[in-house]
């Protein structure tokens, strides 16, 4: 079953966010008025006036992490091998499972420094999704393959695995190809 756990926000700014809002815009996004097509009629929006900012002065707006998406088997050390991912989803779309297979890992060259490998952690910016379902194939006695799988059994389960997917993807040059 997937887990996922929120990633920290640590920072100067996070003070912030417990007091009542009072937000700091630049002053690019603001318009005297915008035009709407929702019934042709006119949105005006008041023009707001920021403050100078003096070196004194700390400005309050919400800080956005984003984390790039990775994988990792031992907790801290990032898988460098791309994986071949397979999908299989049940006729109804309740469930499904995706299966990784790594040929030659990274996480061979440094598991004897580091320490064994824990589970299968997916981690991206809206946490961490994460198996123990793993398995390593030999050839002649060396570590050659690992294959985890992680199951998705809801489709919000299906939804969250997709979107980190997507994030995946897009920062490893993945593509999806339908059999």
């Amino acid at each position: 079953m997937a887990t996922l756990h929120s990633l920290a926000l640590s920072s100067p700014f996070s003070n912030s966010l417990h007091k009542p809002p009072s937000y700091s815009v630049p002053s690019s996004i603001v318009h005297q008025s915008i035009n709407s097509s929702f019934n042709g009629q006119t949105l005006r929006m008041s023009c707001l006036r920021l403050p100078m900012l003096t070196q004194k002065s700390a400005m309050h707006m919400p800080v956005i992490m984003m984390a790039k998406p990775k994988i990792q088997f031992i907790q801290g050390t990032d898988e460098q091998t791309i994986p071949d991912v397979r999908l299989t989803k049940s006729r109804d779309g309740t469930n499904g499972m995706a299966i990784f297979t790594f040929d030659q890992p990274s996480v061979f060259d440094s598991s004897g420094e580091i320490g064994d490998i824990t589970g299968f952690y997916m981690i991206d910016e809206e946490g961490v999704l994460q198996s123990v379902d793993v398995n390593a194939k030999f050839v002649n006695g060396k570590p050659s393959i690992i294959e985890a799988k992680y199951i998705m059994r809801t489709p919000r389960d299906w939804d969250r695995f997709m979107r980190f997917m997507e994030r995946y993807s897009n920062a490893n040059g993945l593509q999806f190809i339908k059999k």
